[in-house]
């Protein structure tokens, strides 16, 4: 169990406007931040390398978007220990769309990366006065996870050419892995090793636990194999000395527009992601998430006017940080100045480390997110959902990444609607020896009452699913062991009637009553529900006498009444 921090307790709804988790930092608790901040360098600096390795951009644009996101969710953001900075989810979306249309690593790409994170930064901030932080939960579990594989898989296709020291040509990325298959025997084993090595290590530091810095740890054996072996291999180039000024290129309006979806899409993905990297931290349970959205796209700007592209929470970077025992971004702020002290006086250092060895980074980044454990959870919870993480992952690798993440998202909501339009409404039996109504699974044993049905309904009545519950009751009645002359609608799971479901099953009822049914509701909880069936006309068509509290009330009385029609 996570310990709390009494002298930092979660910053409240209204917090102050600048740098609200530095309020009540003490210089007691400075040493600690200050091992945070370490930790957190230690595994920052190897994946921005290598995240800007990813977006087709220049090294030093990885570590400047940790800079700017850092600074900016420490001066605006919620939570103590969410980690801000270039990030590999979003990475492959950017990135190949914006490689068609201007061609990595050019003046021109940079600028789209850039006028990118602007419109996603200002999508974030605004995502908090529109009150849109209900977006992050259009995707679900399933396909949230189809869609990281079809990333990791964009990841690991990007990552292996340099480590096997090949270059795969192709359009699609079927067609890049096929000619990198083809090429295998070309491999050089040198690279290979390097590269490999680098993701074994950093597994297996996953593996030991969250404070160890496996990727630092990976490139510094790596460095030293090349060194000691005077191995001949791609290196990187020396990082410049300073960071660069303010720059602002503004692309043609065209490109604008065409920029737009896709800045909708990343915004979607990092409200997503930061909405489950809080789930995982103590101190976030009463804050505002939208105002953790907006200090990421504030982060996104300020990375767009030092010349990088658009930031993201980190989930790794984030438990660490949690684990090392962070109790405000004052370690992020230490790990910043940390990050520029290492440009300026250590950029020369880069040169030592491998190409193939920062692939190997990128590689353990993309094996990351192949998320196999909750595959085969969904896989044994709900079978029939595994076919949403196939098919989202699916649409991801053999699509434009961001037209695969928007059908990915098409895809979990036409689910969630199919879900609402199709739900399960069935027969209710009485569990043996209690005073409970339940839907009993093959082969478990229930009791009837004769003469009664008992029909769930299961979900909110909508002009969606009436005619599909009133098809299914029919059924129920048409299929009952024997005639029922009492039925009674449970009504649970009912959390809002519509007007035009209302009148479906309104009409349902009358017909029901017509033909000899006592109609009876039962267990209509919700507030909400209870007004709307009374407004809609729902329960005059039971009448007011025929509406229970529960299910074995409702039939004990009506039973009675049945055979003492006078009671």
């Amino acid at each position: 169990m996570t310990k709390s921090h009494p002298a930092l307790a979660a910053p409240p709804r209204l917090a102050p406007l600048l740098f609200p988790t530095l309020r009540g930092l003490t210089p007691a608790m400075l040493p600690g931040e200050v091992v945070a901040a370490l930790m957190l360098l230690a595994i920052a600096v190897p994946e921005q390398l290598a995240t800007a390795r990813l977006m087709g951009l220049p090294p030093i644009t990885g570590l400047i978007a940790f800079v700017a996101g850092t600074v900016a969710f420490a001066a605006f953001g919620l939570s103590r220990s969410l980690s801000v900075g270039a990030d590999s989810t979003i990475a492959p979306i950017m990135a190949a769309a914006l490689a068609l249309l201007a061609a990595p690593g050019s003046p021109h790409y940079a600028a789209l990366a850039g006028m990118l994170a602007t419109l996603t930064g200002v999508l974030l901030i605004l995502s908090r006065p529109l009150r849109l932080g209900w977006i992050a939960d259009l995707l679900s579990v399933p396909v949230t996870t189809g869609f990281l594989a079809g990333i990791a898989v964009h990841i690991v296709a990007g990552a292996l050419p340099p480590i096997l020291n090949l270059t795969a040509t192709g359009t699609s990325l079927p067609e890049r892995l096929a000619d990198l298959f083809r090429q295998l025997p070309q491999a050089d084993p040198v690279t290979a090793a390097l590269g490999i090595g680098v993701t074994l290590v950093g597994l297996g530091a996953d593996r030991i636990g969250r404070r160890v810095p496996g990727p630092l740890i990976a490139l510094a054996l790596a460095a030293g194999a090349v060194t000691a072996f005077a191995l001949q291999v791609p290196m990187l180039a020396a990082l410049p000395h300073t960071l660069p000024g303010p720059r602002i290129e503004l692309p043609g309006f065209d490109e604008v527009m065409a920029l737009l979806p896709l800045a909708g899409v990343t915004a979607l993905v990092v409200m997503m992601q930061t909405a489950a990297v809080r789930q995982g931290l103590p101190d976030t349970a009463d804050a505002d998430p939208g105002r953790d959205f907006a200090a990421i796209g504030a982060g996104a700007v300020l990375s767009a006017l030092l010349g990088s592209f658009a930031v993201n929470s980190s989930p790794p970077r984030s438990a660490a940080l949690e684990a090392a025992g962070a109790r405000s971004q004052a370690s992020g702020l230490i790990a910043v100045a940390l990050t520029v002290g290492l440009i300026v006086f250590g950029a020369g250092a880069f040169a030592w480390l491998p190409q193939a060895a920062l692939n190997g980074v990128l590689l353990m980044v993309g094996l990351r997110l192949f998320h196999l454990g909750t595959m085969r959870k969904i896989a044994r919870k709900s079978p029939a959902e595994v076919l949403l993480v196939a098919a989202a992952a699916l649409l991801v690798i053999f699509l434009p990444v961001n037209q695969g993440v928007w059908l990915a998202i098409m895809l979990a909501l036409a689910h969630a609607l199919y879900s609402i339009a199709r739900p399960a409404c069935t027969e209710l039996q009485r569990v043996p020896g209690t005073t409970i109504w339940w839907a009993l699974g093959p082969g478990e044993a229930g009791e009837r009452v004769p003469g009664v049905l008992v029909f769930a309904l299961g979900a909110p009545v909508n002009f969606l699913n009436a005619r599909f519950m009133v098809a299914h009751l029919r059924k129920a009645v048409a299929t009952a062991p024997t005639p029922p002359e009492v039925i009674v609608i449970e009504a649970t799971g009912v959390i809002g009637v519509d007007f035009t479901g209302g009148q479906i099953l309104q009409d349902a009822v009358t017909a029901l009553r017509a033909e000899g049914h006592q109609m009876v509701l039962a267990r209509l909880e919700n507030e909400r529900a209870e007004a709307a069936a009374a407004r809609t006309g729902l329960i005059a068509a039971f009448g007011q006498h025929h509406v229970y509290h529960s299910v074995e009330e409702a039939v004990e009385d009506r039973t009675a009444k049945a055979h003492h029609p006078k009671r």
